[in-house]
């Protein structure tokens, strides 16, 4: 029977029923929905993440008290460790680290800032060496980042973001104006334009001052800086910069050889690796969920073929009887479950994209759907028909011919 024959029939055998059809396909169209729906909000969530979140300079590492945490045991060993302090930066920074371009400091918390009537209660402030703005290049939308000259006069400057710039000072420059942070005046010296968010923070809430003022004011005994480290060489120095790093903070501290670090190192790569293994458990979790529904629809493909199969009895065995090879009979009934299911695949991956738009426009949540899931969301349902339709189209073309020709 020629192929073309074999998919009329069975369409004309899918419209003969388009209600019990049409039910049949829910499964499978919800199945197919979530699956497009959660894969696309988890794909734009990694390209988001990816561009906007995790944003170092990719040469820079960092080196912290706590670093990245996986566990409870991890988080209880970190808690244990001595903070870093600003003697340890001054003989890292003071060239004991050749494989270092620049070394930075910061450390920072929540404080209020006021401007007159204008209070903001729990606004990031970041003490920074001198070198903090020049090493990730952060842009000005007017002014500039403090001096080192400043930073070790311990002059009371800042520079603020965006975001505090439009809540304290709304109508005017802000350049040379003062702020108060927990009643301490600060004159502005700079503001940054719109960042966004990076590294999980918001970078437009926050106001820079220098890192000796933090210390003196703000600092408290056991708060630990955190380092940021320009490799020499660029990106390929990473590693050996950072493996000079630890070599050299191991001993400053007396590490046991079988000991662990007592500070942890992140760089870009290991938080965009961290962040996949996240994303990848929760995916495949999710999917997992969502496939119960493809699974149900497979079964009611099954059932539903199987029922036809019976009401089909006389038809299947005067086309047997008239020279049909048992092999068209399966192929014709494989060929409707397939189209059944390849249907609801594609009305659920129209209603996954829609679900996902809706995502994005109302909830600016990032959503995506690229050409590999519409593929794949169609692919899976039409497997889950073929699986589906394998029994029926089995029990259809094994069926005794003169039985099925006297069957009522």
């Amino acid at each position: 029977m020629h192929p073309r024959d074999l998919i009329r029939a069975a369409l004309r055998a899918l419209k003969a029923h388009k209600l019990r059809s049409f039910l049949t396909l829910l499964g499978i169209i919800i199945g197919v929905t979530t699956i497009v729906g959660v894969v696309g909000v988890i794909s734009g969530l990694n390209t988001y993440v990816a561009e906007k979140i995790i944003v170092m300079a990719p040469d820079v590492y960092l080196v912290q008290k706590f670093g990245i945490i996986r566990s409870r045991k991890e988080f209880i060993n970190a808690l244990k460790r001595p903070p870093i302090t600003y003697r340890e930066f001054e003989r890292i920074s003071g060239g004991a680290l050749t494989r270092a371009a620049q070394v930075s400091a910061a450390s920072g918390q929540a404080m209020a800032v006021d401007n007159g009537p204008k209070h903001l209660p729990d606004v990031i402030v970041i003490g920074t060496s001198a070198n903090f703005g020049p090493m990730f290049r952060l842009d000005f939308e007017g002014g500039r980042y403090f001096t080192d000259e400043e930073d070790r006069a311990s002059q009371y400057v800042a520079v603020i973001g965006a975001n505090t710039r439009e809540e304290l000072f709304p109508f005017v420059d802000p350049i040379g104006r003062i702020l108060l942070i927990k009643g301490l005046p600060f004159r502005v010296i700079g503001v940054m334009p719109k960042q966004g968010r990076s590294i999980g923070f918001n970078q437009d809430g926050r106001v820079y001052i220098p890192l000796q003022v933090y210390r003196k004011n703000f600092m408290g005994r056991n708060e630990s800086l955190e380092l940021q480290i320009r490799a020499a060489g660029g990106v390929p120095g990473i590693e050996a910069s950072s493996d000079e790093l630890r070599a050299l903070f191991r001993a400053m501290r007396h590490t046991g050889y079988k000991e662990p670090d007592p500070f942890g190192i992140l760089t870009q790569e290991s938080l965009q690796e961290l962040w996949k293994a996240i994303s990848r458990v929760a995916f495949i979790l999710l999917v997992l969920i969502s496939s119960v529904s493809l699974g149900v629809g497979g079964i009611v493909i099954m059932n539903i073929m199987l029922v036809s199969v019976v009401e089909r009895t006389q038809e299947i065995g005067v086309r047997l009887a008239l020279g049909a090879r048992k092999r068209d009979i399966r192929r014709q009934f494989l060929l409707e479950a397939a189209l059944l299911a390849m249907a609801g695949g594609v009305l659920g991956v129209l209603l996954g994209w829609a679900a996902t738009g809706l995502v994005r426009g109302l909830a600016g949540f990032p959503a995506q759907i690229t050409p590999a899931i519409v593929g794949t969301g169609i692919g899976l349902s039409t497997l889950v028909g073929l699986a589906a339709g394998f029994l029926p189209a089995l029990r259809a073309s094994n069926l005794p011919v003169i039985d099925a020709i006297r069957a009522e």
